[in-house]
């Protein structure tokens, strides 16, 4: 271990052990490398796409940035719940980064990614003699987090055997250690995230009803991409600058007609799948704007919204957020007859940013 080694296994080998271990290596070292990738991913969402920015694009996302920036200042247990790929990690990461413990680790671990024999002592640690294997004192991922905070994900895959031991850690603060007669008082913050319905979960008994209560104490919804359309422009622009860094491309935008394709999609991956279809098609593009050839086949027979699209040959990202923008300051303008701090209000913008944007737009109203 002195030497540089992450772990040892001592014999006679278990296959789960050995392959758990491996993984978790090679986790470790692929999050070394994406460690300065997301904080600078972080940095760049707070600095070109900030809460404000967003919060005038997409009405549906705006109560969620708000619970963020709320539930960010306390270590109150949050859980987020939304289909797979509508972005709970992200959002956990968020929470942790722009609160007090940023400082400290941010511990990430899928419940339903590791076996339920091998789970408990991952949470919790053990003690040198808990089991045959076990030759020293080994952390869990708890008291790795401690000062900091740990995302549980997928916590509908927790064991009903590990859900109560979980809940006694939330109400008392404390762990205890595999083959410990004592607890440990820890420090951690608790985020957890479920694709699952809970509460359906509860009643067939398959999630204990006290447990989701505790968990639940500041609960966030994030809605799918079909239902916050709005923001497709905006991630689509993120996207682009993302993977033109990343594959030294310089993509400025897509066509108007693939714009249309994006924006008619139903997105069952949500925005996973977005990601993973602007970087085809940043691979795929032979000139500066990407058109409907370089989009999956499958998306192009999505029937087309009546959407208020400009009828250019393109249509860069910035031109599709800026209209979206534009549209709703004017729609909250309309329903305050003009009254600027109400739309500011109803925006959830403070009134000078409504000022500089009436300025910007040249609404002249």
């Amino acid at each position: 271990m002195k030497n540089g080694a992450y772990d040892y296994i001592s014999k006679p080998f278990k296959t789960d052990e050995v392959l758990l271990t491996l993984k978790k290596a090679e986790e470790r070292e692929r999050l070394k490398e994406e460690n300065l990738e997301l904080k600078t991913k972080i940095s760049e969402i707070e600095k070109k796409y900030s809460f404000e920015n967003i919060v005038s694009r997409s009405e549906v996302m705006a109560r969620v940035f708000d619970l963020v920036r709320r539930v960010a200042l306390h270590k109150t247990t949050v859980l987020i719940t939304g289909e797979s790929g509508t972005g709970k990690e992200l959002i956990a990461r968020a929470i942790h980064s722009t609160g007090p413990r940023a400082s400290g680790p941010l511990v990430t671990i899928n419940c339903g990614g590791i076996p339920e024999n091998l789970l408990e002592s991952e949470l919790f640690g053990y003690k040198k003699g808990a089991f045959t294997d076990a030759v020293r004192d080994k952390p869990g991922h708890f008291e790795e987090a401690d000062g900091g905070t740990i995302f549980l994900d997928e916590i509908g895959e927790l064991p009903l055997s590990l859900q109560v031991k979980l809940l006694r850690v939330l109400q008392e603060e404390e762990i205890t250690p595999l083959g410990d007669i004592g607890s440990k008082k820890i420090n951690t913050r608790v985020i957890a995230a479920t694709s699952k319905d809970l509460l359906k979960e509860v009643k067939e008994h398959r999630f204990r009803e006290d447990l989701f209560y505790r968990i639940n104490v500041m609960p966030i919804h994030l809605p799918p991409l079909k239902e916050r359309r709005g923001d497709i422009p905006i991630l689509v622009g993120y996207f682009i600058e993302l993977f033109n860094k990343k594959l030294n491309e310089n993509i400025e935008g897509l066509s108007s007609g693939a714009m249309s394709v994006l924006m008619a999609y139903s997105w069952p991956g949500n925005i996973r799948e977005l990601e993973n279809v602007i970087e085809r098609a940043v691979l795929l593009s032979r000139g500066r704007w990407i058109t409907p050839a370089e989009l999956p086949s499958n998306m192009a027979k999505a029937q087309k919204p009546s959407l208020d699209l400009d009828p250019e040959d393109t249509l860069s990202i910035k031109k599709a957020s800026r209209r979206i923008q534009r549209n709703l300051i004017e729609k909250a303008l309309k329903r305050t007859n003009g009254n600027r701090s109400k739309a500011a209000r109803l925006l959830e913008i403070s009134r000078p940013m409504l000022l500089s944007k009436i300025k910007e737009y040249n609404l002249g109203l």
